[in-house]
């Protein structure tokens, strides 16, 4: 039955998003939102809330070793899969707004989450954890970063309306104004249907995927880095492949970092501040992968702008050797 109850909660983690995603979408759109704001913000934020639905379920459930081994899963599941599949369909361009700004974020915030578990080291703790304070910390750069892309798109937004081949005719008639109102309300609505899927299916997939490991003696931070990572980063995966083969790589990519920057800041820090997190030593060396994993990828983008096929199929190979490794140790 758990196994039933698995598989329907990622079908409504996967779908929940999808329909969050897609009225989210539309919504930013009508507000005139550039395609890299989009992606750092609505479809980052849309894919990750699978993996947020999960993570805080699982710290207000006591079991934080799942929340913390998943956010590390997924952010490396993303880097090296995500963008690898998406790099492999088609090379992926890099703008270099990223390359100056969201990249350095996203790898910055990467090292703060390994500094703040390692108390054992830093403070000769008998144990490692991410506690209430860490916790506020990460929200409060999680908020620095929303202000920043909020101005972002302000300002983008303001600089399309002054274009007059992308302003709106105000002159339209009574229908139209309705029709544009529907289709406003209807986003809403399926917003608001894919967030209460995403929250029921993302205690399915806790409840259940605890009790499998449970009985087959496996610890919670191996399921939430392998099975529970990986299916809940479905929404993030199938977005960037889309995304990569319309050509939008800065909706692939701006996916992939809003989605890692979300997962630290914001799921992690909301997590500790509901539950201190207690931290396995084993995470560690996770932690260290998936800094080097940001490190690798911005290399790649660094050296010509851009991330090729021979690229992204070596970063491929690199998650195939990371699950091969999980696997070895456990």
């Amino acid at each position: 039955m758990n196994y039933i109850l698995l598989v329907i909660g990622f079908i409504l983690l996967v779908k929940g998003a999808d329909y969050f995603v897609d009225g989210s979408s539309s919504i930013a759109k009508k507000l005139r939102i550039p395609s890299l704001i989009i992606g750092l913000t609505i479809v980052a934020f849309g894919t990750s809330a699978p993996e947020a639905a999960v993570r805080i379920t699982a710290s207000v459930n006591g079991q934080n070793g799942m929340a913390i081994g998943n956010v590390i899963g997924s952010n490396i599941f993303n880097l090296l899969m995500v963008i690898g599949a998406s790099g492999i369909i088609k090379p992926l361009l890099v703008e270099k707004s990223i390359l100056s700004r969201e990249f350095p974020f996203v790898l910055l915030t990467s090292i703060i989450l390994v500094i703040l578990s390692l108390d054992s080291l830093l403070f000769n703790s008998s144990i490692n954890i991410i506690s209430r304070m860490d916790g506020i910390i990460l929200l409060i750069l999680f908020a620095v970063f929303l202000y920043y892309l909020i101005n972002s798109a302000m300002k983008n937004r303001k600089e399309n309306l002054c274009d007059p081949e992308t302003s709106v005719d105000i002159d339209v008639s009574n229908v139209k104004a309705i029709e544009k109102n529907n289709t406003m309300i209807k986003s809403i609505l399926i917003s608001i249907i894919g967030i209460a899927a995403i929250i029921f299916g993302g205690n399915l997939v806790v409840n259940s995927a605890s009790d499998i490991a449970s009985s087959f003696g496996v610890s919670d931070q191996l399921i939430g880095l392998t099975v529970v990572s990986i299916g809940t980063s479905l929404p993030e995966f199938v977005t960037s492949v889309i995304a990569a083969t319309k050509g939008e790589s800065d909706l692939a990519l701006g996916n992939v970092i809003g989605s890692n920057i979300f997962n630290i800041l914001f799921v992690i820090g909301a997590s500790a501040l509901i539950s201190p997190m207690t931290v396995d030593p084993k995470l560690i060396i996770d932690g260290a992968i998936m800094i080097l994993s940001t490190v690798l990828v911005y290399f790649y983008a660094y050296r010509k702008n851009d991330i090729s096929k021979f690229e992204s199929i070596t970063l491929s190979l690199l998650y195939f050797g990371y699950m091969g490794y999980l696997v070895f140790t456990a």
